[in-house]
């Protein structure tokens, strides 16, 4: 896709170490974003520029509530790494976890494999839209790839969104095309319906 003019983004709510070396693996120099929105990377001026676009503080103070209330919350293994956030292993309904954190400024995200607690405000879209902004683009100018709940508002601001057939029921709900095929066969299964790359010429 970059060869063909086609820039790439990676939105994850993974730590910016592994979302970095996949993207340097990939050949991208786009900018990246982590931690469900809560860090921003992008290079300015011939420099790498890390943004923290959430208090992790926020997140810490709620994660400390939940382990008051007495739910069995554990953190993950890479929350060593996080910066603006916490994530705690899935298991939890989320509602108990709102339930808890009912009047925090706190934003409670499944992706299906961690629940995020982080800075209400924050969040994939607003750190798309920042991203975008360095590159002259909108939401509205872009196809979104996402299958969480977490992705849910990038998917409906996008011009185009697409999720798989493991993705949530709220992203299947908000997508304009389901894939048949699961991740990575998915993914480029989306990229040739929706015209960004042509079809493999068989044989």
């Amino acid at each position: 896709m970059t060869e063909a003019g086609v820039p790439v983004l990676l939105a994850t709510g993974n730590v910016l170490p592994i979302a970095l070396a996949l993207h340097r693996f990939l050949g991208l120099d786009t900018p990246i974003i982590a931690e469900n929105g809560g860090v921003l990377y992008h290079r300015s001026g011939g420099r790498e520029v890390v943004e923290h676009l959430a208090d992790r503080r926020i997140a810490l103070a709620a994660y400390r509530s939940l382990v008051r209330a007495g739910l069995p919350v554990h953190r993950l293994f890479t929350d060593r790494w996080r910066e603006t956030e916490v994530a705690v292993e899935e298991g939890l309904p989320e509602r108990r976890i709102r339930a808890v954190l009912r009047g925090q400024p706190v934003l409670v995200e499944s992706t299906g494999f961690a629940v995020h607690l982080l800075q209400r405000g924050a969040g994939k879209l607003p750190a798309l839209r920042r991203a975008l902004g360095h590159m002259g683009l909108i939401p509205g100018d872009c196809m979104a790839v996402g299958d969480g709940n977490n992705d849910v508002a990038m998917l409906r601001a996008s011009a185009w969104a697409v999720t798989f057939p493991s993705g949530s029921a709220r992203a299947r709900r908000v997508a304009d095309y389901v894939t048949r095929a699961e991740y990575g066969r998915g993914f480029v299964e989306a990229v040739i319906h929706a015209g960004v790359v042509p079809p493999p010429v068989p044989g």
